[in-house]
């Protein structure tokens, strides 16, 4: 198995540190694999002036997987939008055809704690957001600031989906409901916007080829309401773009903390890119602080979608679980009682546990 490992800026090298640490453990007990790295997003612009080099994109077609760290940083925030290093990782979203993004959100019983609801509100909490990922205001044209006959500058983007976008992403959320609780919620703003009535009506039509998932629908702002109010009572969740972007980083907080939440990214065959959700964070870049659990997590995302290797997937898992239990915590994780340990040191305990 060949992995493409792009750690990115900020914290990213140093979650990835750990994560590879993590395979390499594995690799002792006969997992085996490649590992290459390449630089993307604001090191590759410093390194060769792009923040997706062709050699990255080369390395990531070529890979069976991508694990990926984080991109971004303020001193790049200057660039002209094509150099930025958020393009780095759109642009291998795009170029790969990952257009189906799964972001679990899970609390562990030893978290339930550290939510910013109350425990009783998140205990046991187990939801799979499904999120569109190559399509919408994202990527919609036409769109950018122009200036008015009046001298006024105005800014513009588009949203749009094509049916074809919509029916693919739908049956990814279906196939993953009917692996679970049988339960699916679309997102929409059906009352409000045209891109998403047609999304609506094209995720009812694709529900017919699943009669055993129950399908139910539900306004972008009510959810994000329920989301809080009573986020149990959610299995599934499928939407688009933007919403998936702000519900899921919404979700995330249920679980104690955004460092704890892995991504997976993937095109039609399964083949993608994993990811923690939580950003470069350069406030922390460098002071081995960060949680690296995400990535650990992503990577055994990976293992389980990707690389048809589910039980070493449930071993790393585990591991965490184990660890946790054990009282080990990054800052961002800090309860009373607990141990709080550096990026290394989480790195460190996980491997022990494996």
């Amino acid at each position: 198995m060949k992995i493409a490992v792009l750690p990115g800026d900020g914290i990213g090298k140093e979650i990835m540190t750990q994560a590879v640490r993590v395979l390499r453990r594995l690799g002792e007990d006969g997992l085996r694999m490649e590992i290459e790295e390449a630089p993307v997003g604001g090191t590759a612009y410093d390194l060769a002036g792009d923040p997706l080099p062709e050699a990255t994109l080369k390395l990531a077609r070529e890979a069976d997987a991508i694990l990926f760290g984080a991109v971004g940083d303020w001193k790049y925030d200057t660039l002209s939008r094509p150099k930025r290093p958020e393009q780095g990782l759109l642009g291998l979203r795009k170029a790969l055809n990952l257009f189906a993004n799964l972001r679990p959100a899970q609390v562990y019983e030893e978290l339930a704690s550290a939510s910013s609801l109350r425990p009783d509100v998140v205990a046991g909490l187990d939801i799979l957001i499904v999120r569109e990922l190559t399509g919408d205001i994202y990527f919609g044209t036409p769109r950018g600031i122009s200036t008015l006959p009046n001298g006024e500058r105005e800014g513009y983007n588009t949203m749009r989906y094509a049916e074809s976008e919509v029916r693919r992403i739908a049956r990814v959320a279906f196939e993953a409901a009917r692996k679970r609780g049988k339960r699916l919620c679309s997102v929409d703003k059906a009352n409000v916007l045209e891109t998403t009535e047609l999304w609506r009506q094209v995720v009812i039509e694709t529900g017919k080829e699943f009669p055993d998932v129950d399908l139910s629908h539900m306004y972008v702002d009510n959810c994000a309401m329920q989301l809080v109010r009573n986020p149990k009572q959610f299995d599934v969740i499928v939407t688009g773009n933007m919403f998936g972007d702000i519900l899921s980083d919404e979700a995330s907080m249920l679980t104690g903390s955004i460092g704890m939440l892995p991504s997976a990214s993937l095109d039609e065959h399964n083949k993608g890119m994993y990811e923690p959700i939580h950003g470069s964070a350069p406030d922390i870049a460098g002071k081995g602080v960060a949680n690296p659990l995400a990535t650990i997590l992503s990577a055994a995302m990976m293992l389980r979608y990707s690389l048809g290797k589910p039980e070493e997937a449930e071993r790393i898992e585990r591991a965490v679980r184990k660890v946790l239990r054990e009282g080990y915590r990054t800052r961002d994780l800090e309860t009373p009682g607990t141990r709080v340990v550096g990026t290394e040191e989480m790195g460190a305990a996980v491997v022990a546990a494996l």
